[in-house]
Order: C-alpha cells, then sequence, then structure tokens
C-alpha cells in the first residue's frame, strides 16, 4: 500500500472545486478555499484542473488528489477522460490521480484497460483512483491494478440514477468494502458530519466532502429550503 493511504487513513479530503458557471470560480479562490480546509483540519485537497492545483499547492503543503474535468461531444465520461489531462495533471505534480473509471464509452473509444497501461507507462508509481459507479466496475478497477476506488460517480450515471452511496445506511459502501481488498473511498452527496462519520464506520478508508463545504450556493440553498 502507498504511503499516502497509510496518511490518510480515517482523514477527510476536502474536494475545492468550482466550475466555469459557478460564483467561486478563480484559481486564486481556490487556494484559499484550500487553505481554509487545511486551517479546518483537512488532511488532503481533491482540486480540479492545472491552474487550479497549482494554485493550491502555493497555499498549502497538503496532498492534492488531482482531477481534470473536460468534455468530450461523443462520451459522457468528463472526469480525467484522456491521456491529454492525464498529462496535465502529472506536469501539476499530484500526489494522485483521479479519472472516471465507469464502463461508459470513453472519447475516442478507447478503453479503460489501454488508458490505465498507458498512464503506468508514464508514471509508475503516482497512485490512482477509480471514481467508479457500481460494485462491478470498482472489481474491474481493482483487477486492472487501481490503487484505489472511490464512489463519487454513483447516481451519476445512467444504470445508477436515483441512487446515492448515503442511502440505507451506506449498504452500498459496506458491500464494495466487503467484495475488494483496495481501499474505498466515500465521496458523493455525505452532507454533514455525522454521515462522515458513518462512512468511515461503514468501512471507507477515508472521506471526501466538496459542496457541502465549499460550494457555498447549496448550503445557502439547503437552508433557504429547510426554512420554506
Amino acid at each position: 500500500m502507498h504511503k499516502l493511504f497509510k496518511q490518510l487513513r480515517n482523514k477527510l479530503v476536502v474536494s475545492c472545486q468550482a466550475l466555469e458557471d459557478e460564483p467561486l470560480h478563480s484559481s486564486m479562490i481556490m487556494g484559499r478555499m484550500a487553505l481554509a480546509a487545511k486551517e479546518g483540519g483537512a488532511n488532503a485537497i481533491r482540486a480540479n484542473g492545472y491552474h487550479d492545483i497549482i494554485e493550491i499547492k502555493k497555499h498549502v503543503e497538503l496532498p492534492v488528489i488531482g482531477i481534470v474535468k473536460a468534455e468530450y461531444t461523443e462520451s459522457d465520461v468528463f472526469i480525467t477522460p484522456t491521456i491529454k489531462e492525464i498529462k496535465q495533471l502529472l506536469s501539476a505534480n499530484v500526489d494522485m490521480i483521479a479519472l472516471d473509471a465507469t464502463n461508459r464509452k470513453r472519447p475516442g473509444n478507447h478503453d479503460l484497460d489501454s488508458l490505465y497501461q498507458e498512464i503506468r507507462q508514464l508514471s509508475p508509481n503516482t497512485p490512482l483512483m477509480a471514481d467508479i459507479s457500481t460494485i462491478e466496475e470498482a472489481v474491474y478497477a481493482e483487477k486492472l491494478g487501481f490503487d484505489c476506488v472511490a464512489t463519487t460517480l454513483v447516481g451519476y450515471t445512467e444504470h445508477t440514477k436515483g441512487q446515492s452511496i448515503v442511502s440505507n445506511q451506506f449498504a452500498l459502501l459496506k458491500k464494495m468494502t466487503s467484495t475488494i481488498s483496495k481501499p474505498v473511498i466515500a465521496e458523493g452527496g455525505i452532507n454533514t458530519p455525522d454521515a462522515a462519520k458513518l462512512a468511515l464506520d461503514s468501512g471507507a478508508h477515508f472521506v471526501v466532502v466538496g459542496s457541502a463545504i465549499t460550494r457555498p450556493q447549496l448550503i445557502t440553498a439547503n437552508f433557504v429550503t429547510a426554512l420554506k
């Protein structure tokens, strides 16, 4: 097991991301957001895009799990979909790379197996996180050699619409951790500290929380909805 997984065992990773249509979209803001997360006790940062990652690394010395979100017209895969985005992350010197490892059609009709092999040729020792949506995808990612799997895409693929890892007391997460031997990371829909703790109790190696910490427009909307 890579030393980074020992460092992050039972810890909190904060996802600091803001897309172009969001109010906080700015590398400068994401750098400060990461600093705020560090001051709150975060043990690592998940970040999107070369420029955000470079800025974040100026402000914090925490490990960075890097992704690049990119849209391709012929595919629904958008989290680090091709080797082009992988190279951007390697040039940003991230500590771990996360990528979509679902069974969906990939850009250029490339398959996950060939992309994985190409990544390992470029950087044999960089830990790789497989963002998956089903147990079957988690099993396949482990077979390929990914260092960990994350539940990031549960509910975001055609065959998992309406699902959430927090439903049924993290039943899917529990089943996943009992099925594969690699670390399983809980990410997606974890909106409270109690839910984060329950994810760890359900077998997650560590927990990634994003919107509930770093997207104030969504946090505000939750309050407004409750008051109605």
